[in-house]
């Protein structure tokens, strides 16, 4: 019985720079050879880079806080592996890399939020300013995000401070996961494994939504929603039960609304 073997990440960048010549001089200074967390870290350092911090110094800088963490290799395979997974327009790993700006802005996250994690608030709070600007995704350094998490298109996703997003949760564009008033302290969402969030989603104050659950495309969520449930609106309400066991890995944005009265579909 035959046994496939398993293409190596710079086996994948070469074979992309064999097809596409031009691509291949766009990568040129690149790591030789690359792995998914050296080729991310270049691929921010490229992208957030301005006159005043050039690439080169940025990477350095990127490795520097990468050494230091010794969960974020295994948080960027989780991550690519979760965009893998979940949109079928993806086809390899090397595409989640070079063009995920989604992908990207959350491995951008990560760095600021070690900075932030050792008293660095100043510099942490320029690489989540810089990555806001380019990549269109605002992230607090302060917030706690877990692993295995897809932001899909990505364009105006918002992130508060106090936010909590556990593993395996996918996240659409122009989502806001974010606080209500000007007073302090704990004040944004909490979201538990396993949810999926539909595109334009508000959820606003500090509210829970419940692991396995499902939140409609531009609905305002504004009160905690419970496990394994639907919820969509303006103001959101829960519809009922969610359809599928895992709404963040089947990505289905069909909303099944329950009758009030018999609860039927």
């Amino acid at each position: 019985m035959s046994t496939q073997r398993t293409i190596s990440f710079e086996d994948e960048l070469l074979v992309v720079e064999q097809a596409e010549p031009t691509l291949a001089r766009i990568l040129s200074d690149r790591p030789r050879p690359a792995s998914p967390v050296t080729m991310t870290l270049w691929m921010i350092a490229a992208k957030l880079a301005c006159a005043r911090f050039e690439a080169g110094d940025l990477q350095r800088l990127l490795g520097e806080l990468a050494s230091g963490l010794t969960e974020f290799s295994q948080q960027v395979d989780r991550d690519i592996a979760a965009t893998l997974a979940r949109d079928p327009a993806c086809r390899d790993r090397v595409s989640v890399v070079l063009f995920y700006k989604g992908y990207l802005a959350l491995q951008s996250y990560r760095l600021s939020h070690h900075l932030w994690q050792v008293g660095r608030s100043h510099l942490a709070h320029w690489l989540q300013s810089r990555s806001s600007e380019v990549f269109g995704v605002d992230i607090h350094p302060a917030a706690h995000l877990g692993s295995g998490i897809f932001i899909d298109h990505a364009t105006s996703v918002v992130i508060g401070e106090t936010t909590v997003v556990e593993d395996d949760v996918s996240i659409l564009h122009e989502v806001t996961l974010g606080g209500t008033g000007k007073h302090g302290g704990d004040r944004h969402p909490k979201v538990q494994r396993g949810v999926m969030i539909g595109a334009g989603v508000k959820v606003l104050g500090n509210v829970v939504l419940g692991e396995y659950s499902k939140v409609g495309a531009g609905s305002v969520l504004l009160q905690s929603i419970p496990p394994h449930s639907t919820a969509v609106g303006v103001p959101a309400r829960v519809v009922g039960n969610c359809s599928c066991g895992r709404p963040a890995d089947e990505m289905d944005q069909w909303v099944e609304i329950e009758d009030e009265e018999d609860g039927s579909r």
